[in-house]
């Protein structure tokens, strides 16, 4: 079963987690190596357990930048890993949710995410919320 593929250099990092292989698939074509030209080339952390994910998270020697996580994910929701994400880890990473659709905006809110997109995934509504919370990084 593929858990992660990791690529390391000095770029910015983003996981994204979905037990759906199209669906991480779909993010990462979306979003590119490099969304927008004022930010740094974009490296995946790609996740299909709950357990990588939290062991990419537990490390603190590099810890994604960015977290990109599927609410329709089995058996553990992105929903639920946020929430839990933003209560136990300290200066946690910015969250986006892939929410099952647009009326699901109030569980992202829930979740503690910083931003929120609903299937079917929209490059373009994703590039956007994603170059938003990557310069919110960058500039922090």
């Amino acid at each position: 079963m593929y858990d992660s593929n990791v690529t390391e250099s000095s770029g910015f990092h983003v996981l994204v987690y979905s037990d759906d292989r199209d669906v991480r698939n779909a993010v990462i074509t979306a979003l590119g190596t490099r969304p927008h030209p004022d930010l740094p080339p974009f490296e995946y952390v790609e996740c299909a357990t709950e357990p990588v994910v939290w062991q990419h998270l537990d490390d603190t020697r590099r810890r994604p930048d960015l977290v990109i996580l599927d609410g329709e994910a089995n058996p553990a929701g992105g929903l639920g890993v946020a929430r839990q994400m933003k209560d136990e880890i300290f200066q946690a990473p910015p969250v986006l949710v892939l929410t099952g659709r647009p009326q699901d905006a109030w569980l992202a809110t829930w979740s503690r995410a910083e931003a929120a997109v609903s299937h079917p995934i929209d490059p373009l509504r994703l590039a956007e919320a994603v170059i938003g919370l990557a310069r919110s990084v960058l500039t922090a």
